[in-house]
């Protein structure tokens, strides 16, 4: 799905209407889906006491339609509907069905169930003005029982922008039209959305253009086909893992597990230490020379997980990513090897910092980074032709043609040693199996590691899951991506 700035949304609404679904037909859907919505979430609506407040743009309009509909279809306990200023076309449609509505929120409004928030849309530059900005106060604060919806984007928000600079409602739940706006799916704006429903109101897919996306099933479920009955481990690849230096063998050990785990036929895990699990070949870790001949017969490797900082293993990462042909991710103590030297230019090349190590690696500082992270992924990715993964809540993953993905999965449960080193062993383990369709595999190890992080806390309660419960969860996962490829 694709993730649109404001002005990519009109323009994707200008096609709409020229290929012949007039404005008023797409505001008159937007209003229809927001009440459905809902419809299903606090039922019976019926029973709600609700106060809807509405600007004068598109965004009131939608807000007036939301009104129209509640009040000839829904007949709520209470229903209130407050204007700001130049009321929009849609006022004479409330005023035939005898809607009544008020320019001020009455002292009895404040035990309002549910507080709907259309008063501005994806338009706003700038801080926004009065009365608009005493409102936005009004909805935060003011409604202490109330669940706040917003429609399209909670109002006052910077909808281009993960942070918004000024006050903006803070919502529960946000519904928007077509497709998502950066606010919506980059932090800290998107945990200020709440819950996030994307509601289809007549734009087709290919209408919408942009180079940033948000990751979902379908975009990689094509992976998950049932393997065929002859199939055998040398049809899903063998990865060799390099890492695990004296006193961190277990990195190395979790990494070539998560790869068997995503279904890698062998792997091999280079390290100082015997490994606890029984599925791994080991061989020793130590200099480029006395290991490069271990590297003929694979067909992925990951490096860096435990490996250390010593000299010998900042030189044994480089030579590899410069002179192995393999595909190679690239994560932890190998991406600092990298700091401060000359990538080479080659196909296949994974890194997977997070923005500490992104800091490193691009000389930004990490304030830099978070305040621009879809941007400086897309620009680093692109520079030097990799695809470059950079972790945290929403990990992006930049690809080296400028498309970037949004990842939806995963929370704070993951905050946790390890977890890390899980995702390069997922990354490892499906490029692994999917050499021709490294994008597509690199996607659904993403959304898988995100996903099993959710599982697990769902489970464990995100205080207590550990790395080794996301491998625990990953098979129920990937099992997900199964079904949908199955439905479709």
């Amino acid at each position: 799905m694709k993730v649109l700035t404001a002005a990519e949304m009109r323009a994707a609404d200008r096609r709409t209407m020229d290929a012949g679904i007039p404005s008023l037909v797409l505001m008159e859907n937007a209003g229809v889906r927001v009440v459905e919505y809902l419809e299903r979430h606090f039922a019976p609506l019926s029973e709600q006491r609700i106060v809807i407040l509405c600007g004068k743009g598109n965004n009131g309009g939608d807000g007036l339609v939301i009104a129209r509909q509640l009040h000839t279809r829904v007949r709520p306990r209470s229903l209130d509907v407050i204007l700001t200023e130049d009321p929009p076309e849609h006022l004479v449609m409330l005023e035939a069905c005898g809607c009544p509505y008020r320019g001020a929120i009455l002292p009895e409004m404040r035990a309002a169930s549910i507080v709907i928030d259309a008063l501005l849309g994806t338009g706003l530059n700038g801080v926004p003005r009065e009365p608009y900005l005493s409102l936005i106060d009004e909805i935060n604060h003011g409604f202490p029982a109330a669940s706040i919806v917003a429609v399209d984007i909670p109002s006052g928000m910077s909808s281009d922008d993960a942070r918004t600079g000024w006050r903006h409602v803070v919502a529960h739940h946000t519904i928007t039209f077509t497709a998502p706006q950066p606010a919506h799916v980059l932090e800290p704006n998107a945990s200020a959305c709440g819950r996030l429903h994307i509601a289809a109101i007549g734009t087709r897919d290919e209408l919408c253009e942009s180079d940033l996306n948000l990751a979902a099933p379908a975009d990689f479920s094509h992976l998950f086909a049932k393997r065929t009955s002859t199939s055998h481990k040398g049809d899903f690849g063998h990865v060799l893992v390099v890492g695990g230096a004296a006193g961190k063998t277990g990195a190395a050990s979790m990494t070539g597990l998560a790869a068997l785990r995503a279904g890698a036929g062998l792997v091999t895990v280079a390290s100082s230490g015997s490994m606890p699990v029984p599925e791994l070949m080991t061989e020793p870790l130590g200099a480029w020379e006395q290991m490069k001949n271990i590297f003929a017969g694979k067909t992925m490797l990951a490096i860096g997980p435990g490996i250390g900082t010593e000299p010998a293993m900042v030189d044994l990462v480089r030579r590899a990513v410069k002179e192995s042909e393999l595909p190679v991710v690239v994560d932890a103590d190998g991406l600092n090897a990298l700091c401060g030297w000359t990538l080479p230019r080659r196909a296949g090349l994974i890194l997977t910092p997070h923005p500490g190590e992104m800091s490193r690696l691009s000389g930004l500082t990490t304030a830099q980074v978070q305040g621009d992270r879809a941007g400086i992924a897309r620009s680093y990715a692109v520079k030097h032709g990799l695809t470059l993964v950079l972790k945290g809540r929403n990990t992006l993953t930049a690809l080296p043609d400028g498309q970037v993905w949004v990842n939806p999965t995963g929370g704070p449960a993951m905050a946790t040693g390890g977890s890390g080193d899980i995702l390069t062993g997922l990354i490892a383990g499906l490029v692994a199996q999917f050499p021709n369709d490294a994008p597509s595999a690199v996607l659904a190890a993403v959304w898988l590691h995100g996903r099993s992080g959710d599982l697990a806390a769902a489970r464990l309660g995100e205080k207590s899951v550990i790395a080794t419960d996301l491998i625990h969860s990953l098979p129920a996962a990937m099992e997900e991506c199964a079904r949908l490829r199955n439905e479709q």
